[in-house]
């Protein structure tokens, strides 16, 4: 059927990360879906670092994987480099990243959006929207089609409006080589929506080959490599490229500053906030100007590629200082420059604006996913993309929306904080943000969420079995660890290798498996353990949750309680069209606050800056609690 006379279910603007996850969500939920991008070559297109996960960002890629997204599996097929980061803490802070190579990451993406059942594609720029009063209808395009939808997801990046800043040059463009998007956010703010400006930058690529990595520390994976992905159908690396590892100096940071009256941060051309948790080098020698040095990681942008990402050095500074400064950096003295950093200031929508679904307040069927709400990173965007083409599918098929609570998932605290907290900088997920994050582990992520995305349609029965059976054979090794007793002389070997106390008796298994000290990795040659752990082919990690469980059931007990009373109050609803101006005894802050966010319940409302305790307390009285 025609474009002009088909009208879809969904339509997805933009093909980045949050974009080719909401296309393959929505279309595996059944809606027919099309996807709209600028340029088909650039769909997922890693427009930064060239890696995915990271602190918190890791638990991201999980969770959307237990969902039954693509980001996961992207990651496995193309991954050059595999760390499992915060290994020397607790398992809460267990992040993976891997190193991803940039041209394949973007083909095997592509590829697995063309095997999706029931989306369709379309390369053309947006430029409108279409409305039949506060309901969207569809989008205009560039070349002047209307397309029909009875839904649609706006994931535009840092397109809207996108202008490039190198030195004193500025051009539109949405990055580097392509052009900007103009007319979304002009139809969205005469519908009443608050639009502001945002920044965000990229450091240069340079030419491996003119590198000396004999003045750097190199950087390895992981020794034993794990993946993202739940499904088998990936595997860890056997093979990995490495990373460098270099500083900048006091003579790099005087050349810098040598420019900064022609920075555009510095001379009042970029009005917008940046991200506070990944500044530009001239960002972090103006506000750290003690530190004598700033790490700069030398990254692969592949396999085979010469191109090198240097990672710590994001800058807008003119070109010719760019190149001064980095010769001056030990390794970067004979550097070939293939392209130079660059900022990008671009539109978003403060993220208040939108319901927990993603659904924008103000048109019903709109949805929006990515740094449009005021995010930064590939992860941040991909979850987002999710859940905003989950729920654009479901309202199609006029089911209740999807929505995770804080102690479900990282993305449920990602939505939460955005939707409830508003941002005024790129908005970037750590692991401090999560209140819970005993129980929302990378490790758990399939146990916590596949069988809700099951429930859904979204994650397949294979993943529901996968699950299924890591629960029981998890039950079946503690209640095996519980009951099983060794003998002093087969422990004693293992404690005093460690230099631990020795026993003077039998104990249960579960006893010395509860040791901090100790790993299952020391005693799993224990011939009762060995010989349950082959006849019931207990996998990898299967033993991680048994030891977790053993070892932090306490923390986690206590975080489920504290988890559950959140909840009480996540189940105190508060109507929609609730006049607050009715309750005399709240503060005028709290009044104007939560008529402008409009909170689904009290927990909710708790979590707004400027709404005291003693407006919950007000409030709960005037709903009867």
């Amino acid at each position: 059927m025609s474009l002009f006379s088909t009208t879809f279910d969904v339509i997805v603007v933009g093909g980045g990360h949050a974009g080719s996850e909401a296309a393959a969500a929505s279309a595996n939920m059944g809606a027919h879906t099309l996807l709209i991008t600028m340029n088909l070559q650039n769909i997922a297109q890693m427009s930064c670092n060239p890696a995915m996960g990271g602190i918190a960002k890791g638990q991201i890629v999980r969770e959307i994987d237990a969902l039954g997204g693509y980001s996961g599996v992207v990651t496995d097929k193309t991954a050059i480099q595999f760390k499992m980061l915060n290994k020397s803490k607790g398992p809460a802070m267990w992040s993976p990243r891997a190193q991803s190579d940039r041209m394949q990451f973007a083909e095997c993406w592509r590829t697995m959006l063309e095997q999706t059942d029931n989306l369709d594609f379309y390369q053309d720029s947006v430029n409108g929207l279409l409305f039949d009063g506060n309901k969207i209808i569809g989008v205009k395009t560039a070349l002047g089609l209307e397309i029909k939808a009875k839904t649609v997801v706006i994931t535009a990046g840092t397109f809207l409006n996108g202008l490039i800043h190198i030195g004193d040059k500025s051009f539109g463009g949405g990055r580097a080589g392509e052009g900007a998007s103009t007319g979304i956010t002009e139809d969205l703010v005469s519908k009443g929506f608050e639009s502001g400006r945002m920044k965000t930058g990229t450091p240069p690529r340079v030419d491996g080959r003119s590198l000396d990595y004999s003045k750097m520390l190199e950087q390895p994976g992981d020794e034993n490599t794990e993946k993202f992905s739940y499904l088998p159908t990936t595997s860890s690396l056997t093979k990995q490229r490495s990373c460098w590892l270099t500083y900048t100096n006091l003579n790099v940071h005087d050349l810098l500053r040598e420019g900064f009256d022609r920075s555009p941060m510095f001379n009042g051309r970029i009005k917008s906030t940046g991200p506070r948790y990944c500044p530009s080098i001239e960002d972090k020698i103006d506000r750290f100007a003690t530190k004598d040095r700033h790490q700069i990681f030398v990254e692969p942008e592949g396999w085979t590629t010469c191109e090198m990402y240097v990672n710590g050095f994001s800058t807008s500074l003119p070109e010719d200082i760019q190149d001064k400064a980095i010769r001056s950096i030990e390794g970067f003295e004979n550097v070939k420059f293939l392209r130079y950093g660059y900022a990008i200031e671009y539109d978003f929508f403060q993220p208040t604006q939108l319901q927990h679904s993603l659904e924008t307040k103000l048109i019903d069927g709109l949805f929006f996913a990515g740094q449009i709400n005021g995010t930064t990173g590939y992860e941040e965007a991909a979850a987002q993309g999710l859940m905003a083409g989950v729920n654009a599918a479901l309202k199609t098929q006029n089911k209740e929306p999807f929505i995770l609570k804080r102690n479900e998932a990282y993305i449920g605290v990602l939505i939460d904080d955005l939707i409830t907290k508003g941002t005024e900088e790129p908005y970037r997920m750590f692991t401090s943000r999560a209140e819970y994050r005993t129980l929302l582990r990378q490790d758990n992520a399939d146990l916590r969420l596949t069988p809700r995305g099951f429930e859904i349609g979204l994650a397949s029965k294979e993943r529901m079995d996968r699950v299924i059976e890591k629960q029981e054979k998890t039950k079946l090794l503690i209640k095996f660890l519980h009951e099983t007793s060794v003998k002093q002389e087969e422990v004693n070997p293992i404690l005093e290798a460690k230099n631990l106390a020795l026993v003077n008796q039998s104990m249960k298994l579960f006893k010395i498996a509860a040791r901090p000290q100790l790993s299952f990795a020391d005693f799993k040659d224990l011939k009762k353990l060995k010989t349950f752990l082959e006849d019931n082919s207990i996998a990898k990690d299967v033993i991680e949750q048994a030891e977790i469980h053993l070892k932090y059931s306490g923390y986690i007990d206590k975080e489920k309680s504290n988890a559950d009373k959140l909840n009480r109050l996540e189940n105190v609803v508060i109507p929609s069209n609730f006049k607050y101006e009715k309750v005399k005894s709240l503060s005028f802050e709290a009044t104007e606050k939560l008529n402008k966010i409009k909170p689904t319940s009290i927990s909710q409302a708790s979590r707004i800056s400027g709404v005291s305790p003693s407006d919950i307390s007000v409030l709960l009285v005037y709903m009867g609690r």
